[in-house]
């Protein structure tokens, strides 16, 4: 796993680098050789964040959090993302390395979470989209009471979707290349 260390507004050492490099170890086992890890520290306020985001083809496992250590926060970040891929373990060995789950289960990670059923969806809405602007769609989203909204972005002719975050603030996301 190749991983990139990024730190904000804040110089990195050496220590913190190599805890990242093992911490990473344990879950690159179940990713191949192609898998990207991006590690992003940022210091505001005191408050030290974390942010862990792992592609492997197509897939994107990340994890976030925050504490006045920033050591406290990789081992929080590290321990969720062992928990996502423990939760879905039965849905992701089709797709990451199947003989990770069987290590795991040697010695390596506890599998004792309960598996999880299959997706159920309970609704299901159509509406028609018009195309909007990004601050329509927000406004719109407000309106609603929603936490996301799906439009039509006027400028681009594109599917898009406008979401409030933890923070308040909001997000965009739009189709791209990889």
């Amino acid at each position: 796993m190749k991983t990139i260390i990024t730190g904000r507004k804040v110089t990195l050492n050496d220590a913190f680098k190599s805890r990242v490099e093992r911490k990473l170890q344990k879950i690159s086992k179940f990713f191949g050789d192609d898998s990207e890890a991006h590690v992003t520290v940022t210091v505001e306020k005191g408050r030290e964040t974390v942010e862990i985001t792992i592609r492997n083809g197509g897939m994107i496992f990340r994890a976030e959090d925050t504490a006045n250590d920033m050591l406290d926060a990789l081992e929080k970040v590290c321990d969720a993302l062992i928990r996502q891929i423990r939760k879905n373990k039965t849905r992701l060995e089709k797709r990451l390395r199947s003989s990770a789950f069987v290590d795991a289960a040697d010695g390596g990670l506890p599998l004792q979470e309960p598996e999880e059923e299959e997706f159920k969806i309970v609704r299901s809405k159509r509406f028609p989209i018009k195309p909007l602007d990004i601050d329509e769609a927000i406004l719109q989203m407000n309106l609603l009471g929603h936490q996301f909204y799906m439009f039509k972005n006027v400028s681009t002719g594109e599917m898009n979707v406008v979401y409030r975050r933890k923070q308040g603030d909001y997000g965009l996301l739009e189709p791209g290349e990889e």
